[in-house]
């Protein structure tokens, strides 16, 4: 028997390149997702030296995003949502729509389609969850009233991608791309075949699903088998997302997203969520290093002035949009000043819709190649604008929380 399998080796490389170029990025103050991406990269087909498999690394990174959407659906709150709906969703949506239209005008200059430009700019509008929620975590700001105002952004967004994943098949003909169902079919056929589709998928999973799964949860745990409580977890998440593209038609993400949600509200979701994480962590991880392997670093020398203006819609068009938003709500500058560096940044979203829609044939390859440069750009950079952020906040805080000293002279 062999002892290197394509298979084997992928995992092997993919992981050990990203342990060390992650350590690497730790030691630096950035966040690891650099290291995994770098590691990609380094692995990928345009690089030289080893190369990992890329079918291979689909099939795994298919698994990555699975576990990361039933992740974000685990800790998915509707009550933390509601909270700042009032801010949240309409700013979320402004922000979307503002990103967008910048995203479609750069399209527009590089001569693309409205379909791409779209998509690009859709892509370009989402914050990376692991990349926000770490820098809120290690400044204590998630419980903070900014930290929640920037988590309901963000759920808004995400729940806005989940949607695009679903309609982006369907619409891809109109997009410009693949027509689903063959060329010259009706769109609203189409459509409407897949509402039904989404539309009995999520009603399975609300009717039966939301009982099911926390009694099979609660006759698990009884059972005292903490490695059984895992497997039951993990085959809920991974057999709902099978079953709703295989049953349903619907993709894995929606299928995944849905498995979190209905979990959630198990009064065991807490440990479900600790006892996922170690196998959600490996995999969102080769989940990077395979959106690293289609990087072509030569973007970076052939097309400089198009990764220039992504990485500026994302850092500084986002930034300003989200900030003058946030004053229009009335909220304070340091508010909008965190809002605004927390969204400076674009990651897992961005890379599963620009995959989807080059898949699809509607964005360029060249569209993904400028993704995932200010991707990268726009992370390496994000620590930095918090820095500055954390600087902000200590003056803001002298000049408004601490009451001024009386003068005794006078």
């Amino acid at each position: 028997m062999p002892h290197s399998t394509p298979l084997i080796t992928t995992i092997v490389g993919g992981l050990v390149l990203a342990f060390i170029l992650a350590a690497i990025a730790v030691r630096l103050k950035l966040p690891p997702l650099i290291g995994y991406l770098c590691a990609g990269i380094l692995c990928g087909p345009h690089t030289p030296g080893f190369t990992a498999d890329s079918h291979l690394a689909n099939e795994l990174a298919e698994l990555g995003v699975i576990l990361l959407m039933f992740g974000v659906g685990l800790h998915f709150s509707l009550k933390d949502l509601l909270s700042v709906k009032n801010i949240a969703v309409p700013g979320a949506i402004v922000q979307i729509a503002v990103a967008t239209l910048l995203g479609l005008g750069l399209a527009h200059l590089m001569g693309w389609n409205t379909g791409a430009g779209l998509l690009f700019g859709l892509a370009l509008s989402v914050a990376s969850t692991v990349v926000l929620i770490k820098a809120l975590e290690e400044r204590g700001l998630v419980e903070s009233d900014q930290g929640r105002i920037a988590v309901g952004w963000l759920i808004v967004e995400d729940l806005a991608m989940v949607a695009a994943l679903v309609l982006i098949p369907a619409l891809s003909g109109v997009l410009g791309g693949r027509q689903a169902g063959g060329e010259g079919a009706s769109i609203w056929p189409i459509l409407g075949l897949t509402a039904i589709k989404v539309a009995a998928f999520v009603a399975v999973m609300l009717v039966i699903g939301r009982r099911v799964i926390p009694w099979l949860l609660e006759r698990v745990v009884y059972t005292g088998n903490r490695e059984l409580f895992r497997l039951g977890v993990l085959a809920c998440a991974l057999g709902i997302a099978y079953g709703a593209t295989t049953l349903f038609d619907v993709s894995f993400a929606l299928g995944a997203f849905f498995a979190g949600m209905v979990m959630a509200e198990s009064e065991f979701s807490q440990r479900a969520a600790d006892e996922s994480l170690p196998l959600r962590d490996a995999f969102s991880v080769l989940f990077f290093v395979s959106v690293g392997m289609l990087f072509e670093p030569v973007v970076l020398v052939r097309d400089p002035w198009g990764v220039l203006a992504t990485f500026l819609i994302i850092v500084i068009g986002k930034s300003i949009a989200a900030y003058l938003i946030v004053r229009a709500f009335r909220r304070s500058k340091l508010t909008a000043a965190t809002i605004s560096v927390s969204l400076a940044q674009i990651g897992e979203f961005s890379f599963i819709l620009a995959g989807l829609a080059v898949a699809q044939e509607i964005l360029p390859k060249q569209g993904q190649d400028l993704l995932l440069a200010g991707s990268i750009l726009s992370i390496l950079i994000n620590p930095l604008l918090f820095n500055a952020l954390d600087r902000y906040r200590v003056r803001w805080e002298r000049e408004h929380l601490r009451p001024e000293v009386p003068d005794p002279g006078v």
